[in-house]
């Protein structure tokens, strides 16, 4: 499989990433601890996976024409070609130009004033933390995990954590980053969960 060329998008100073602009619980030199959740990070590119699907296509699209309002629609058309080339290393599959350019169609007439569908995220490090994995999920665990109750939203952050860095989803994994017992984990992890945990270890496992 070919490395990304990210450096079309860098010199054309296309945005991929966003810091959420919603007001943290908590901040640090690290990065932001949001209690409820936020929405309003945007990271796309962060994981080695590569998209694999339409519906994840029109999504990296979407997300690229909401995170850079000012770019017009030749430009976005351009952009658009450039993600979806298999050559270029960002998808797993070729598609046609013609479906290729009624999904950038269908794009240009979405309303930008209502953000795209995006995972809810409760800690977000920053780029450049210089953390690793390890040292991530201790701090995801020392705030989300121990003495709290672990939900559905816990899980899937610290699996989101651990794909992010490369590394395969395990329970255990899971476990010691929220500081509780695999039973804990498997007791509150619902199929969704459990199918997800799935794709995602199927997509870095392609790389």
């Amino acid at each position: 499989m070919s490395q990304r060329k990210m450096k079309y998008l860098n010199d054309n100073r296309i945005v991929y990433r966003r810091y959420s602009p919603d007001k943290p619980t908590q901040e640090y030199d690290w990065g932001w601890y949001y209690k409820d959740g936020t929405y309003g990070y945007y990271s796309l590119f962060r994981s080695k996976a590569l998209i694999n699907s339409y519906k994840s296509l029109k999504w990296h699209l979407l997300t690229l024409w909401y995170l850079n309002p000012n770019i017009d629609l030749e430009k976005f058309k351009e952009l658009a070609e450039v993600i979806s080339n298999k050559s270029n290393g960002f998808v797993t599959f070729t598609i046609k130009k013609k479906i290729l350019y009624k999904m950038i169609n269908e794009i240009y007439l979405e309303d930008l004033e209502r953000p795209p569908k995006n995972r809810l995220r409760k800690i977000v490090f920053k780029d450049l933390c210089g953390l690793n994995t390890s040292q991530k999920l201790s701090i995801v665990g020392s705030i989300i995990g121990r003495g709290k109750a672990i939900t559905q939203e816990d899980i899937y952050d610290a699996m989101l954590h651990i794909h992010e860095d490369g590394e395969k989803i395990t329970i255990s994994k899971i476990a010691t980053a929220l500081k509780c017992t695999s039973r804990t984990i498997h007791r509150h992890m619902s199929e969704e969960l459990k199918k997800e945990k799935d794709l995602l270890n199927i997509a870095n496992e392609k790389i």
